[in-house]
């Protein structure tokens, strides 16, 4: 058996979900086609997704395409669930991004190509909506390759572009295809750069070998025309995502190895993991070993289901390169590794343990850095009903095992949550709403700031070194600033042997906890720690010591180090009249914003650059009025820049370990 997993996406509206549809309609899937607009589409489940038309969760939809399963990923277009898109990238066998022939090269179009090409995905380009009035052909391929540095080679043709009669056919492979495609190939094989040059092309055969080489590679992107509406093109692109994507074969051999990139809860409140298998084979009543961070945690599998016609599934083995809904993980988070066996801890002996530099350095997996730039915005939560308060805290807990970004977060009697946007909020509202019974109304946003370490900071405790020690545990750690864009990382620097498995979870999981709040209250990012001493003394020693004194010695060493707040960064392009260039270059230096590119032609006028992300909405405000209402802005979040001045605070929630007289109150007062 043969394994596609296959990511569609766009930005919002581009069609992406229409040709899923459509995609599924041609393979017998279903008998009709569901549309956006009426709420009846396969992938679509949630009821504000069929009620808003726009997708919210990732979802999984199977067909049979010849000999291989195809497994499509229907992700959101809209960037208020960017986060979506980025668990789903890291299963995928192959994409379809999805153009459409009107819009051209939109923001989120960008992102996505980019990040794609940063993870070496196989990526075909689906133009669709040929037939919409001032639908382009070669000049949007030329913006294609342009705006996204992309090679590309056209595989398709249109006749009738604009109409609604237009038709997509592929080309034939005569000498002006194959032309087109040795010079697209050849920057990236010596032998098709000597035959471009000399004017000797290479047979058909040998050409289509390559493209669908250099395809595998993310070296070249072939385009296809087509309409997801109508259908035409679409048995060009299935023909195409058949020869050119790359497909695993299932193999059952090996110990089982599986990523967890989605949780939900069933009927009964249960956790349901999707787990896309990448070697060996998943059964129920087994227990595989979870691997998380530098945690190895045992679980009990009840039951595995594997997609297998639509978006049914049936009860049976995942092999690998299936995508498989797995129950029994009670404790299982969206990032999570299924591996081999659990490895079992020995018991300790009765004999104190401290170890100072390590003589050999723990070499778990690294998590994969942060694809995407993190919610920028925050919000309070407050239950309409006051008494459904206790409530509100468990539901939300609920909601970040499905989407770990909202992370909600305490500020005495208030509820924050993270957001990308303000969609998020009635989806927020709507599940808290549907699924918990409770109402809530959210407080204007504000922004969300960061923190990035400076330098190097170390600290430690010592069990009997100072009797106001209060804990039964030795810890010592190092902050140290990581690669942009990589998140926290914690690795261990000791033995793993020098500490019970529940003491190095718990100090794994506090550190973690503890760098949500960094000097100045923000969260840290990219940021390495490492723990550097550890010990204990049995009985006394146990997991909970070692989870009240980790927050004491991180903060610490974060202090030592040096944090720098700073502020979320938008990346934006605009579209205006010549004659409104002067006035809007104005308001845009006037929020320091800085232009990096001018573009002029015919009239118009295209900006692109960077600004404060704080001054977005402001600017979209203003542009009606200074562009005459004919301006085009789009924009999303590209990083963060440290703050000059003073950096805004944000208050603590954890009892303030950088004062440890305060942490210790708060510890005894809990």
């Amino acid at each position: 058996m043969t394994f596609l997993n296959l990511g569609i996406l766009a930005h919002v509206d581009a069609g992406k979900t229409t040709l899923t549809e459509r995609l599924l309609f041609q393979a017998g899937v279903i008998r009709t086609i569901g549309r956006v607009d009426d709420g009846d589409t396969q992938t679509d489940a949630m009821e504000l997704e069929r009620r808003r038309g726009i997708t919210i969760t990732s979802a999984v939809v199977t067909f049979r395409l010849d000999d291989v399963t195809v497994n499509v990923i229907d992700t959101p277009g809209h960037s208020d669930f960017i986060a979506e898109v980025e668990r789903a990238l890291g299963v995928l066998d192959g994409a379809v991004l999805v153009v459409s022939a009107v819009e051209g090269v939109q923001a989120q179009t960008r992102v996505l190509m980019r990040t794609l090409k940063r993870l070496g995905v196989p990526t075909l380009i689906f133009v669709n909506k040929i037939d919409r009035a001032g639908a382009r052909e070669a000049e949007l391929v030329d913006e294609i390759r342009a705006a996204l540095g992309v090679r590309v080679v056209a595989l398709s043709r249109v006749d009738g572009i604009g109409a609604r009669t237009a038709t997509a056919t592929a080309r034939p492979w005569d000498t002006e295809l194959l032309t087109e495609a040795t010079e697209a190939l050849a920057d990236n094989n010596e032998a098709f750069m000597t035959a471009f040059v000399n004017g000797d092309l290479p047979d058909t055969d040998t050409c289509r070998r390559e493209l669908t080489r250099q395809t595998h590679a993310g070296l070249l992107h072939p385009v296809l025309f087509g309409s997801a509406a109508t259908a035409t093109g679409i048995t060009e692109l299935t023909a195409a995502i058949h020869d050119h994507l790359p497909s695993t074969q299932a193999s059952p051999d090996g110990a089982p190895d599986g990523l967890v990139f989605k949780v939900e809860r069933g009927p009964a409140s249960e956790k349901i993991a999707y787990v896309r298998m990448r070697a060996g084979t998943l059964r129920p009543r087994t227990r595989p070993a979870v691997r998380r961070g530098t945690s190895t945690l045992d679980a009990k599998i009840t039951a595995v289901r594997v997609f297998g016609h639509g978006t049914t599934t049936i009860t049976s083995d995942a092999v690998a390169g299936s995508i498989a809904k797995v129950w029994g993980m009670t404790d299982v988070r969206i990032g999570d590794v299924i591996t081999g066996a659990a490895s079992k801890t020995s018991p300790s002996t009765a004999q104190p343990r401290t170890d100072g530099p390590p003589t050999t350095v723990d070499t778990a997996e690294e998590p994969t850095p942060t694809l995407f730039a993190r919610p920028s915005w925050e919000t309070v939560v407050t239950p309409k009903n006051p008494r459904d308060r206790m409530a509100l805290h468990a539901a939300l807990r609920s909601l970040a095992e499905r989407d770990p970004l909202v992370e909600p977060r305490w500020e005495g009697e208030q509820c924050l949550v993270n957001l990308y946007g303000e969609v998020q909020k009635e989806v927020i509202a709507s599940l808290l709403n549907d699924e918990f019974g409770i109402a809530v109304e959210f407080s204007d946003s504000r922004m969300l700031h960061i923190e990035l370490p400076t330098g190097i900071g170390e600290a430690e405790e010592v069990m009997g070194d100072d009797a106001s020690t209060h804990f039964y545990a030795t810890i010592g750690l190092r902050v140290a600033p990581g690669p942009a864009g990589s998140g926290v990382r914690y690795q261990l620097g000791v033995e793993r042997g020098s500490l019970l498995s529940s003491m190095r979870n718990a100090i794994e999981e506090m550190v973690y906890s503890t760098l949500g709040q960094g000097l100045h209250g923000w969260p840290v990012h990219d940021c390495e720690v490492t723990l550097i001493r550890s010990g204990y003394m049995p009985p006394a020693s146990t997991a909970s010591e070692f989870r009240k004194l980790t927050p004491l010695v991180v903060a610490r060493a974060l202090r030592r180090a040096g944090t720098v707040v700073c502020e979320p960064i938008s990346r934006f392009v605009l579209d205006l009249p010549e004659a409104a260039a002067p006035s809007v270059l104005s308001a845009l230096a006037e929020v320091g914003s800085t232009v990096e590119e001018t573009d002029a032609a015919s009239g118009v006028w295209r900006l692109s650059g960077t600004m404060r992300t704080a001054a977005v909405k402001g600017i979209q405000r203003r542009l009606p009025g200074l562009a005459a209402g004919e301006a085009t802005f789009t924009s999303h979040v590209d990083g963060h820049r440290p703050l000059t001045g003073e950096p805004p605070r944000r208050a603590r929630t954890d009892g303030n370990p950088l004062d440890r007289d305060s942490y210790l109150r708060f510890l005894n007062n809990r």
